[in-house]
């Protein structure tokens, strides 16, 4: 065999050595903004996280006081608390609406594409300050809601300024929001061979039992994944809070969003260091449920190998 001459194993070093200097050209955008505006910033917000910092002088260094700080801070203790309700109550029944939907559809509608868009719409919208605004007008005193029920002779409350109703309207328009989840489930259900749902009905299994049976092991690796990307979004949930209860999270304290709190810490009261390290704290709950999430899944995702 012969082998190379050198002047072809030049030629391919320099092949080689182009195709390296075109990847750095081509990548230098991306690791300019992943230094920039990612990695830079988060590790000036992790130094300030053991600072007191107002924005308007030099951070001062001061350990671990801003951990203490939180252990003490009972207004941070009813934000965590308003959050983790929002969190497990809305994700599981948007998921459900979800799934529900998503079977519905996969039954072959006609127009099937423009329900999907209709029923996506709310996605793209649900996060926006003009659908808070408009929720918070349906459900306001003389919103929309109560006109519906005075109807039938019901005299609504103010579901907004109502503390033991605020945060359910806020639930609920989480909930509204299912049109993604709802897409990628159907994509999912679209995924399942439809030979077993023909055996199981030869073998006289009833529509409950074809989807205990198959369509949910099947789909258990798209409910994983939208259940932790539900939970991570709902953990950063912050318009809505914003714009019903005007920024203050009230009525007392009842739609306090750990990141509206977040908000209030570093840009009303301008302590910056606080708020450094309540994200962090926010970083590591969503770090920690998320990984639950991964160890609980051997034991209820099946994977088709």
């Amino acid at each position: 065999m012969r082998k190379p001459s050198g002047r072809s194993g030049r030629k391919g070093r320099g092949v080689k050595t182009h195709d390296g200097k075109a990847a750095v050209v081509f990548l230098a955008p991306w690791i300019i903004g992943l230094v920039a505006i990612t990695a830079g910033p988060m590790l000036m917000s992790l130094y300030l996280s053991f600072t007191d910092y107002n924005l308007l002088s030099n951070a001062n260094f001061t350990g671990l006081e801003n951990i203490q700080r939180m252990l003490d801070d009972t207004r941070l203790a009813k934000s965590l608390t308003v959050t983790m309700v929002y969190v497990f109550v809305s994700t599981p029944i948007q998921l459900a609406v979800a799934l529900g939907l998503a079977v519905v559809l996969d039954r072959g509608l006609r127009g099937l594409s423009l329900y999907r868009s209709i029923f996506y719409l709310p996605s793209l919208l649900g996060s926006s300050v003009a659908v808070a605004v408009l929720w918070k007008r349906v459900f306001g005193v003389d919103g929309l809601f109560n006109q519906f029920l005075s109807l039938f002779g019901i005299d609504g409350p103010g579901w907004i300024s109502q503390p033991s109703t605020a945060l359910s309207t806020l639930i609920l328009l989480h909930v509204w929001t299912f049109g993604a989840p709802m897409v990628i489930f159907l994509a999912g259900l679209r995924q399942i061979p439809r030979e077993f749902y023909e055996a199981a009905s030869v073998d006289g299994a009833s529509r409950r039992q074809q989807f205990r049976n198959i369509t949910l092991p099947m789909l258990s690796p798209i409910i994983f994944f939208n259940l932790v990307l539900g939970l991570i979004g709902a953990f950063q949930s912050f318009t809505q809070a914003f714009i019903v209860s005007d920024g203050r999270g009230g009525p007392s304290d009842s739609t306090l969003f750990f990141t509206l709190y977040l908000y209030q810490q570093g840009f009303v009261n301008f302590s910056m260091g606080y708020a450094s390290a309540l994200a962090w704290l926010l970083l590591l709950i969503i770090a920690v449920f998320t990984a639950i999430n991964f160890w609980a899944s051997k034991f209820w995702v099946f994977y088709d190998n």
